[in-house]
């Protein structure tokens, strides 16, 4: 890392003479590791201007040269994994096995992206549906819908801007990204592999900026799409000042996961992965498992082994390879977790294990007698914390996992095929995992939720539906 960095204005880096710098810290030490330069109102409005009259240069690139470009990206990544790990352990906390795991569903993402550019998305029309029709042909393609607008999160400052670039670059649209400015530098280094592409110049731009300048990225009329991940407060927000364009939202969720009285067998497995879904990386993420119901037959064995796995965990600097925890993003999340921990102990709630805090550093946190009410219940923790509850029926705990404001992911672990096909119909929620936890993503796959949690579906394919649109030709015959 160099002690400045540019920010990249169409496909260029940029550091104006006039700019401010935002100090970028060291997530567990609290040291100032490098500066980003911030784009102002003029270099954002230049970067918006650029990528407007980058629309067709983008919508011609022959689908050879973009999935081209797209294997290009994945292959420099592949390249620089432990540079970027090592970024991500800094800049985000992330320990750094997470890390090098981000990297890898990096690389994923965009080696999917190329595989889409040239598999077929339109279809030929049986318009002869009376006579009046007679000799009638029809057929539709997808076209890229223009401009994309990306604001991203922190906890997966690579990867989470990976599922909006590269889908873009495969449909043919250009775009700004604001990073989170927690976050900026992964950002920045994609930007440093996309210049080294034949990109159409002005197709992209990564901006870090103030919240006083975000202004354009969600109202500006040129932009066709905005494609926001993070809280369900600022993205519903957002989507209320974007006007007609289209949005795509990945918010929050407060995921819940439910383990079924057959699982005795593979309790400890079921233990282990809910540890990992509930801790990894701090539990900064959208789908960490925060709820746990557990049938009552396996209610004390499920407690003791999980309380017994947490335990176990080390904490510390996330760039030790035995690190399984490390600090969340800065003080003040761990500091609102910690008083919703004390705001449930107060309703009669009981720690099993952690609840304490050293800065940014929570510990693994255990609780089980949350009331349903309680904000630790209802609200996304993103944090180092899980709840546990016990259940008889099958269908409370259904409803139990389908109350609140948020629907992202469940898990559900049961061997019994007609309780997974019920949960599939009965939980409202953008996915269900059967046999594993919640927070299990493929990035192929179509993700997103519904209710609190957003509108759209990332995963490759599934965002280029969004970012394109169908053209229907018709063929009259004489």
């Amino acid at each position: 890392m160099t002690t400045r960095h540019p920010f990249w204005l169409a496909n260029r880096p940029v550091s104006p003479a006039s700019a401010a710098y935002l100090p970028v810290t060291d997530k567990y030490s609290g040291a100032v590791v490098a500066e980003v330069a911030l784009a102002g109102p003029a270099e954002i409005e230049a970067a918006i201007a650029a990528a407007f009259a980058a629309r067709d240069a983008m919508r011609t690139l022959p689908a050879y040269e973009r999935r081209d470009i797209l294997r290009h990206v994945a292959r420099r990544f592949r390249e620089r994994a432990e540079e970027l790990a090592t970024v991500l352990a800094v800049e985000a906390g992330k320990p750094v096995k997470d890390a090098r795991g981000e990297v890898t569903r990096l690389v994923d993402t965009f080696e999917a992206a190329s595989d889409e550019v040239t598999r077929p998305t339109g279809e030929v029309l049986e318009l002869e549906i009376s006579e009046r029709a007679k000799g009638t042909r029809g057929m539709t393609k997808r076209v890229p819908v223009g401009v994309c607008s990306f604001v991203t999160p922190f906890n997966f400052p690579l990867n989470l801007v990976a599922h909006k670039v590269a889908p873009a670059i495969a449909a043919g649209c250009p775009f700004v990204l604001k990073p989170s400015d927690r976050t900026p530098l992964s950002a920045l280094v994609l930007g440093e592999v996309l210049a080294e592409t034949s990109l159409p110049e002005g197709a992209f731009s990564v901006l870090p900026s103030t919240l006083a300048n975000v202004g354009p990225f969600i109202e500006d009329p040129r932009i066709a799409l905005l494609s926001f991940t993070g809280s369900s407060k600022v993205g519903w927000e957002l989507r209320a000042r974007a006007g007609r364009k289209r949005v795509v939202l990945e918010l929050g969720g407060n995921a819940a996961c439910i383990v079924d009285a057959d699982q005795e067998e593979r309790l400890d497995h079921v233990v282990d992965r809910i540890v990992f879904g509930a801790f990894y990386q701090s539990g900064q993420s959208c789908i960490s498992v925060q709820r746990v119901l557990v049938h009552t037959k396996l209610y004390e064995a499920f407690r003791e082994r999980l309380v017994a796995k947490v335990r176990g965990l080390v904490a510390g600097d996330p760039k030790e390879e035995s690190t399984f925890l490390g600090p969340m993003i800065d003080e003040p999340a761990a500091q609102r977790l910690e008083g919703w921990i004390a705001e449930a102990k107060e309703r009669g709630a009981r720690v099993l294990v952690g609840g304490g805090r050293n800065g940014s550093m929570l510990e693994a946190t255990v609780v089980e007698g949350v009331p349903r009410d309680a904000t630790l219940a209802r609200e996304e923790a993103f944090g180092p914390v899980v709840t546990l509850e016990r259940f008889e029926d099958f269908g409370d705990a259904l409803r139990i996992a389908n109350e609140g404001d948020y629907g992202l992911q469940a898990g559900l672990f049961t061997s019994d095929l007609g309780r997974a096909m019920r949960a599939w119909d009965d939980l409202e929620v953008g996915g269900v995992v059967v046999g594993d936890v919640p927070s299990f993503r493929v990035d192929n796959m179509p993700y997103g939720g519904v209710k609190g949690s957003g509108v759209g579906r990332e995963g490759v394919r599934w965002a280029m539906l969004d970012m394109t649109e169908p053209r229907l030709l018709v063929l009259r015959g004489a």
